[in-house]
């Protein structure tokens, strides 16, 4: 017999997700590069029900979220979780949508605002946007 309770697992609504993530501040970006399938740690914020996260002009990063077609987004998804693994709770959030580069100046002052500070040094004057098409998130919890 488990010393843990009986776990419950949850399914979220987006209302919820957009919640649970407002309180991060570290998420996963995932997307097929350069070298195939990469996912990355950035730190981000929540603005306007959107991911905002900064990143080198000239970075592999920002060089592989561009299509290369003018007004094309390259499809992204992003995931953000916490857990507590001595109470064996925890949840986690998948936004996928389309990786938007905050080229104009009128954006870029709004993005610049929204207070994402990067933790690594450099130059990471480029804002990119992800905007959600869809939500999905589950939490797992001990039954009372």
């Amino acid at each position: 017999m488990s010393r843990h309770g009986k776990a419950i697992l949850e399914t979220l609504d987006e209302a919820e997700c957009l919640r649970l993530v407002s309180t991060q501040v570290i998420g996963r970006l995932a997307f097929v590069g350069s070298f195939d399938l990469t996912v990355q740690p950035v730190n981000f914020r929540l603005v306007d029900g959107a991911i905002l996260f900064r990143t080198a002009q000239d970075s592999l990063t920002g060089e592989d979220l561009r299509t290369g077609i003018e007004h094309a987004e390259y499809k992204v998804a992003f995931e953000v979780d916490s857990f507590d693994e001595e109470a064996r709770e925890g949840w986690s959030v998948l936004i996928q949508g389309p990786a938007h580069h905050v080229d104009s100046a009128d954006e870029r002052d709004a993005a610049a605002a929204a207070g994402v500070e990067p933790w690594p040094d450099g130059d990471k004057e480029h804002f990119i946007k992800i905007t959600p098409v869809r939500i999905t998130g589950r939490r797992v919890r001990q039954a009372l």
